[in-house]
């Protein structure tokens, strides 16, 4: 199973914290990220990450591709909402592709443990819900 993790920059310190957090769970899985925070999460756990460009550069649209492609299963993006990025039509580009291909995405902290979560129990075999 193909889980994408991207942070903004304000963000970073929490994919860290969260990635330590779950690390059992995230090991598990095949690795993608944007590059600054692929770079960041190799460096800080040791995980097998999949680096793609940076956001900026073509990141999120190489994420996105990846999705419309049918190979990804899972986006943890934690975004700043606070402050403006200047891909914001990547950004909006990667999420509607989450929601036209229903692919399941945390924005925040909290999501990204519901995420994992579920994630997790398709992992050990238990059914996803029926999408409507």
């Amino acid at each position: 199973m193909r889980l994408a993790l991207i942070a903004h920059d304000e963000k970073k310190p929490d994919i860290i914290e969260f990635t330590r957090s779950r690390l059992d769970d995230l090991e598990r899985f095949d690795l993608m990220a944007t590059g600054t925070t692929g770079k960041r999460l190799r460096e800080s756990t040791g995980l097998d990450i999949e680096r793609k460009q940076s956001g900026p550069l073509g990141g999120d649209m190489q994420i996105g591709a990846e999705i419309a492609d049918g190979n990804c299963d899972g986006v943890i993006f934690l975004r700043d909402p606070l402050t403006a990025q200047p891909h914001e039509p990547d950004i909006s580009a990667l999420l509607r592709l989450c929601d036209v291909h229903s692919i399941p995405l945390a924005t925040n902290l909290a999501s990204a443990d519901a995420v994992l979560d579920e994630l997790v129990r398709v992992l050990d075999g238990e059914d996803r819900p029926e999408s409507h």
